[in-house]
Order: structure tokens, then C-alpha cells, then sequence
């Protein structure tokens, strides 16, 4: 069964408007909330990065039913793993068990802001595995002491541990980083519909959900739409490594000012018709993925959730009874 889900944008809306977003989404039937963990945006434009934990205490309290998770975490460098195994079994406690924790190995635009040298990314994904079991054996509520590699954790326990299992989603962009996924997590976090990374996490013994965001951009018009994502989220059009190394948002601004407007909304569905939004779900459902996202980029969530209801939610449960996830 596919569920589908809406993005809450740390980056593009304040913690207020995420939670009105959060209640709104699980109203008009959506299966789960992912909400973005940033210390920055990608761009001044998009204006916006609270503290997520605090964010997600008030969806806890704004909602009753709708899963709720966190897409994604770094726990490597910003903050230690046993905090934030702490963070996250009392989010699970205030979400009723509805939480589940997407990581990875994350970006310097948020990791770099205690001075820490940021790795090379086969160390962040050694520093992952090890960050990840920390917090496994904190959540069971012993008493934990561990000296190794990366990280130290001194006669800590949790004491309102979490009361159900908490799903860790591993997001992975090449085969190294998927068999790590496949090894230390309890489903896959993918950023495009390449099958055989997804074909490479299952091979290892991956199981559970696999996730996907689609960015898409709802308007009246298809050059109004463009428009915005070449303003609000000119970044998904930088290339490769350096969404993971460039520093700061100002940095991000320069590369991206070398996007143009096409660059950035090639592979985006952009106006208001539900087709290619359709034709993007297809592509990642093709790929393997059963969990898809939508990311609506700019201030219009409204228009888009009138869209989700009148026109896309029934288009994709009639795609979803023709299609099952994973055909290929």
C-alpha cells in the first residue's frame, strides 16, 4: 500500500504556521507529516529555521492521528547522540508512538556552527552508525556507558523511554550509504527514483517504507510557479556534493544565483495541472518507493491543499489501484 504524505518546510515557514499546517494536513486525510530539521534555510529568501524538537511538542498537541516524522536528522555533529535519543523518545511519548525518526548524514549548512570540522562523507556515514546504535540502546532505557570511536556517553538513561518502537528511516543517496542503511535502519530515505539504489537497500536485507519527497510547486499558472521556485527554492538546482559542504546560506546564494530559472524547474511540477504531478509519482513508485511526499514550495500551502483535496488525492488513489508500488 502507498501512503502519501506533506512536507512541513523548517526552512520556508515559521514554527506557528507549521503546526496550523501539521493540524491542516492530518484534516484532509494525509497519511504522515515530515518536518525539516535546519540550524539555516538554503536561502535568505526562505527566512525561516526554528528548533524542531519544540515544533514537533505542538503538532503533538495540534494532532490526533497523523503520523509525524523528522526528514531528516543529523545526529553526528550538532548535537550528541544520547541528547538527542532523549529528544526523540520524548517526542515519540508526546506523539502517542505516531513518530518515526528519518537520519542521515546530513549537510555543513547545519552542522557547522560549533566549529567542528565538518568529515568527509565515508566518515559521516561510520559516525552515523555508531550515532544510531547510541541511541537504540538509550531507548530501551538502560544504563548506558560507551567509549567509542566518535562519541563518548557516561552512565546515561533515559527515563521516559520511549513506550513503542521508534521507526529510524536512514536516507542514503549511493550504495555504500544504502547497505548502511540496509544494516542499521528500519526502512529507506531516497532524494530521487533511481532504482537501483533502491534495488541496492533492498539487496542488503533493507526492509520497511521506503520514502521520497517530490517537490512541486501549485499556482494558477505555470509561470507564476516557476517563478517562485527560482526565487524560494533556487537550490534544488545545485549540483551534486556541494549541497553537502557549501558552509552557509550565503554560500548557497552565490552558487545559486548560476541556477537559472529552467535549471531550477526541469524536473519540478510546476502550474496547476495535477498531470505531471502525477507523472512524477509514477516515476518514484516505479523506482520501489511506497511512502511520496509533497514538498509545496512558496507561501501558497493553502491553494495547494485545495488542490490536494479537489483534484490530486483522487487522482493518485485511482493511479495507486492501477499501479501497485514497485511495478517495474
Amino acid at each position: 500500500m502507498v501512503a502519501f504524505g506533506y512536507t512541513l518546510s523548517s526552512e520556508e515557514h515559521g514554527p506557528p504556521a507549521l503546526v496550523r499546517n501539521a493540524a491542516r494536513a492530518e484534516e484532509l486525510g494525509f497519511d504522515f507529516v515530515s518536518i525539516s530539521d535546519h540550524y539555516h534555510p538554503w536561502v535568505g529568501a526562505q527566512g525561516h529555521a526554528g528548533f524542531v524538537w519544540s515544533t514537533l511538542g505542538a503538532i503533538g498537541a495540534a494532532t490526533e492521528q497523523i503520523e509525524v516524522g523528522v526528514g531528516v536528522t543529523c545526529p553526528i555533529v550538532r548535537i550528541h547522540p544520547a541528547v538527542l535519543a532523549q529528544a526523540t523518545a520524548t517526542t515519540s511519548l508526546l506523539l502517542g508512538g505516531r513518530f518515526f525518526w528519518g537520519v542521515g548524514t546530513g549537510e555543513a549548512l547545519n552542522e557547522h556552527i560549533l566549529g567542528d570540522r565538518w568529515p568527509r562523507p565515508e566518515l559521516r556515514l561510520a559516525m552515523l552508525e555508531e550515532a544510531v546504535g547510541i541511541v537504540r540502546r538509550l531507548w530501551s532505557g538502560e544504563t548506558v556507558d560507551h567509549d567509542g570511536e566518535f562519541y563518548e556517553v557516561d552512565n546515561a538513561r533515559l527515563f521516559d523511554a520511549p513506550q513503542q518502537p521508534i521507526p529510524v528511516i536512514v536516507s542514503a543517496f549511493g550504495p555504500k550509504a544504502a547497505e548502511v542503511a540496509a544494516r542499521i535502519g528500519d526502512g529507506y530515505w531516497g532524494t530521487s527514483p533511481d532504482a537501483e539504489v533502491v534495488d541496492r537497500y533492498t539487496g542488503a536485507g533493507g526492509t520497511g517504507p521506503k520514502y521520497a519527497q517530490l517537490d512541486v510547486c501549485w499556482a494558477e499558472d505555470a509561470a507564476s510557479a516557476r517563478r517562485t521556485v527560482h526565487e524560494i527554492w533556487p537550490n534544488a538546482g545545485v549540483p551534486g556534493q556541494l549541497s553537502q559542504d557549501l558552509p552557509t546560506w550565503s554560500h548557497f546564494e552565490a552558487a545559486a544565483a548560476l541556477v537559472s530559472e529552467e535549471e531550477a524547474t526541469s524536473s519540478m511540477p510546476c502550474g496547476p495541472d495535477v498531470g505531471p504531478v502525477l507523472e512524477s509519482v509514477r516515476t518514484y513508485l516505479d523506482a520501489g518507493y511506497d511512502h511520496l511526499y509533497f514538498h509545496q514550495i512558496g507561501p501558497d500551502q493553502d491553494g495547494f491543499f485545495r488542490f490536494w483535496e479537489r483534484e490530486l488525492r483522487p487522482a493518485l488513489a485511482e493511479l495507486t489501484a492501477r499501479q501497485p508500488a514497485g511495478a517495474r
